[in-house]
């Protein structure tokens, strides 16, 4: 077995591997600073939601580039709460960077006129890549690269819109369980009260994510940590959490969800295909 990174802790052998916190937050840091800096751009933007990750995102970005450099936008839709835009702006105060809101409420509500059988779960899609789409305008307009703000739990479950909030330029927390996020989000001085709410991707009124998913994030980071990074066979990890339902179960999310991590697949004729061959970015400077 491979050796574990400086910043997990050596004594951890179970459960999700606490951080070295302070290492961490140098590391993300530096890696937004230096992602932005190769392409010869200085600036951000990311959705600011008014939840812990996109708070994150926002305070380390605001670290690595300076706060002028990072622009957060709110995309509220008329049923958003509320609460939500107060936290986000919250957020924008602490980590002193702008905030700009641009509802989305025109676009999708002329685009489900004629689709009134739409279910939530069409139209809280249908938002998310509303979003991206704007994001990305302002990154063009701003020369800014949109930074992802999505965890590693949602990554691995595909608990997230493809061509949505799961698209990005780059991401600083992908990385991390949202219970390791969570323990980051204090560490920086995230506002307590962003931290302490239930996370909800607030895609419509009452939503939330453990509700919606029908288990904890504490719950399923635990079996994530086993299945993926410690490799445990489902059978060892079943007999560790004593739930073979949730087991399984969270097994196939990620097997049925591995199209929404990977490039879309390309048909092979020549001799280098790009993302099967041509993978080596590096070598180009990039």
């Amino acid at each position: 077995m491979s050796e574990q990174p400086v910043w997990i802790r050596a004594e951890e052998s179970a459960g999700v591997p606490k951080l070295d916190l302070d290492i961490v937050r140098r590391v993300l840091v530096e890696f937004i600073r230096n992602e932005v800096r190769k392409l010869g751009l200085n600036r951000v933007v990311l959705g600011l939601s008014g939840g812990i990750d996109s708070a994150v995102a926002c305070v380390l970005a605001a670290e690595a580039l300076g706060p002028e450099s990072v622009f957060a936008l709110c995309m509220p839709y008329r049923t958003s709460s509320p609460q939500s835009l107060a936290d986000a702006r919250l957020v924008a105060d602490f980590a002193d960077v702008e905030l700009r809101t641009v509802s989305i409420t025109p676009q999708i509500d002329a685009y489900f006129q004629g689709l009134p059988e739409a279910t939530a779960l069409e139209r809280g899609n249908k938002m998310a890549r509303e979003r991206m789409a704007v994001l990305y305008d302002h990154s063009a307009r701003e020369q800014a690269l949109v930074l992802g703000t999505s965890n590693k739990t949602e990554l691995l479950l595909g608990y997230g819109t493809i061509h949505g909030d799961m698209a990005s330029a780059l991401n600083p927390i992908g990385d991390l369980y949202k219970t390791q996020l969570r323990e980051l989000a204090a560490f920086i001085g995230v506002p307590p009260a962003v931290i302490a709410k239930p996370p909800s991707a607030d895609l419509w009124a009452g939503q939330t994510d453990e509700e919606e998913m029908g288990f904890s994030y504490a719950d399923v980071d635990a079996v994530l940590c086993d299945l993926v990074d410690r490799r445990c066979p489902p059978t060892a990890v079943i007999e560790r959490s004593g739930d073979a339902e949730l087991v399984l179960r969270i097994e196939e999310m990620i097997r049925r969800s591995q199209f929404k991590r990977a490039l879309p697949i390309i048909a092979k004729v020549s001799h280098r295909t790009v993302g099967r061959d041509f993978r080596y970015a590096r070598d180009w400077g990039v």
